[in-house]
C-alpha cells in the first residue's frame, strides 16, 4: 500500500560521511512520522532517529551530534545525514513511515528494503 525506497548506503572510512534517502509512495493521505533504524549483524533493530511531520526530531544517544535527520514533506523523503562515521554504525539501514492511508482510510507502517552501511576502520 505504501512503498519505501532507500538509496545511499556503502562502504566508507571512519569519520567519513553518508547520505541515506528513503522516498515513501503509494496511498499516502499523511504521513506523521518517517525514521530510520538499523540493525547490526547478531543484534536487534534499533532505532537511530525519527522526525514528526512538525518537525520534531529524536536521536539515539550514540549518533546524537554526528547525524542529522531531515525530511522533504512535499516529496514524502526524508534524509539521514550521517557524520564522523564510527565501524560501530556499521549495520542495515531501514527506512520507516506511519500515517494514513488514502480512501479507504486506515493507518499504515511500513520498513524499506534496507541498505547497508559498513565503516571500515
Amino acid at each position: 500500500q505504501v512503498q519505501l525506497v532507500e538509496s545511499g548506503g556503502g562502504l566508507v572510512q571512519a569519520g567519513g560521511s553518508l547520505r541515506l534517502s528513503c522516498a515513501a509512495s503509494g496511498r499516502i493521505f499523511s504521513i506523521n512520522a518517517m525514521g530510520w533504524y538499523r540493525q547490526a549483524p547478531g543484534k536487534q533493530r534499533e532505532l537511530v532517529a525519527v522526525i514528526t511531520s512538525g518537525g520534531s526530531t529524536t536521536y539515539a544517544d550514540s549518533v546524537k551530534g554526528r547525524f542529522t535527520i531531515s525530511r522533504d514533506n512535499a516529496k514524502n523523503t526524508v534524509y539521514l545525514q550521517m557524520n564522523s562515521l564510527k565501524p560501530e554504525d556499521t549495520a542495515v539501514y531501514y527506512c520507516n513511515a506511519r500515517g494514513v492511508l488514502t480512501t479507504p482510510m486506515g493507518d499504515f507502517r511500513s520498513w524499506g528494503q534496507g541498505t547497508q552501511v559498513t565503516v571500515s576502520s
